[in-house]
């Protein structure tokens, strides 16, 4: 048997575990620089705020309703998941970390009757613990389990889906369309040949399935009859590349501003390379101006650098992207968005092919790298930063409803009066 937990609303969930006054509020979070809605409490969706809502559009609407309103905390909603997810490995030895908010267990050490109240248990510690409230669908397969996690709310916050006969009564009711692995392409083309919900996806022939839907869609449909094709993935595959672009609050202009940028954006790239044990043998750059505002000059390109060894140096990442800019950057442009990708990555472990004439990273500059993720880990990112990366930062985001970072910065943690 497998679960998997699914935390209820979760950023707005992450800003209430800190804020009771939230507590039966409608509260949405908004995207960077605070310009759409990408998450919302039950209390907001029932107000019928969309997702996607335009803030600058809405914004009247959410004071006559009295919506909170909260820029993206993500500091504090990646350390929510993590301390969830460390919850939940109490629970099984063997767990998938899905998303954010998200984990497959597997409950094959779990007597069936006794399914339902170890997912009860389970909700109970992590709302003890976190402060989170969660979700648990619990059925034969992950595909199920996914079934099983959209009716937990119907069911007390857990719904086990044993034998596959009840199972098969929920699927009879359960649209295609919700299916998880078919998209809206996928369910549009099914619809147009009467199968309309998750058990009429059941009863297809499997060689009409693989002939429509790919093998791919044929492991869907066996999971659904509650053959499991799907195992854990309990090691997140590597990334093949590492992108780190935003779109500032106000158009850059100035040279030194957007190199600033781009060096921030580099070392975070580059914390992200480390952390995955790999480096890059190929960066690229890229900056464009507004092409939504009329008026404007436009302008956008991109530029590569390629490293004859891979690196994960911040140093050199961001020397070659200060490099790759240089060639792209035109005055008298606003710039409204700039980005760098690492590409071409390499797993430590692989290794390569060295040289004459380039040397790989010293072990010095390696261990400055590794103290510096750590610091940066313990008391916040940004801690220790390099100079290219600016001071004031004046491109950040805009975040005017910015949460304090309860559990990752010292200054930021929540004080209790006498």
């Amino acid at each position: 048997m497998y679960a998997l937990v699914d935390c209820n609303n979760f950023y707005a969930s992450c800003e209430r575990v800190f804020q009771p006054r939230l507590m039966g509020r409608p509260v949405v979070v908004l995207s960077n620089n605070d310009g759409c809605v990408i998450a919302r409490s039950q209390e907001a969706k029932d107000l019928d705020i969309p997702m996607g809502a335009h803030y600058h559009t809405w914004e009247a609407a959410f004071r006559r309703n009295n919506v909170i309103v909260c820029s993206s905390n993500y500091p504090l909603y990646g350390d929510m998941s993590a301390r969830v997810m460390t919850v939940l490995k109490e629970f099984s030895p063997h767990v998938e970390v899905y998303s954010i908010d998200e984990s497959f267990l597997s409950l094959h050490h779990v007597p069936v009757a006794d399914l339902l109240r170890y997912g009860q248990r389970m909700r109970q510690t992590v709302a003890k613990h976190v402060g989170m409230p969660v979700g648990a669908g619990i059925a034969a397969t992950k595909t199920l389990a996914k079934v099983a996690s959209k009716l937990s709310k119907q069911h007390n916050g857990v719904c086990v889906l044993h034998p596959q006969a009840k199972a098969e009564e929920v699927l009879a009711t359960f649209p295609v369309s919700k299916v998880w692995g078919i998209g809206g392409r996928y369910a549009r083309f099914l619809q147009g040949h009467e199968i309309s919900t998750a058990l009429d996806l059941c009863h297809a022939k499997d060689s009409w399935i693989q002939q429509h839907l790919s093998i791919v869609g044929l492991r869907t449909v066996m999971e659904l009859r509650g053959t499991p094709c799907l195992s854990l993935e309990e090691v997140a595959p590597r990334k093949q590349v590492i992108a780190v672009s935003r779109t500032f609050r106000n158009a850059v202009k100035d040279y030194t501003a957007l190199s600033e940028a781009l060096a921030t954006y580099t070392a975070r790239a580059a914390e992200k390379l480390r952390a995955q044990q790999c480096g890059c043998t190929i960066i690229k750059v890229h900056v464009a101006t507004n092409i939504y505002q009329d008026g404007l000059s436009q302008y956008g390109n991109s530029a590569t650098v390629s490293f004859a060894l891979p690196t994960d140096y911040t140093p050199r990442l961001v020397k070659a992207a200060v490099q790759g800019l240089k060639t792209i950057y035109r005055p008298g442009y606003a710039y409204k968005i700039a980005g760098v990708y690492f590409m071409g990555l390499v797993a430590e472990e692989e290794g390569s092919q060295l040289d004459l004439f380039n040397t790989p990273t010293p072990a010095p500059s390696r261990a400055l790298m590794k103290c510096m993720d750590r610091i940066n880990g313990e008391h916040g990112r940004g801690t220790l930063k390099l100079a290219a990366e600016g001071g004031t930062q004046p491109w950040r985001m805009r975040q005017k409803h910015l949460s304090q970072r309860y559990t990752t910065r010292w200054n930021e943690v929540l004080k209790v009066g006498v």
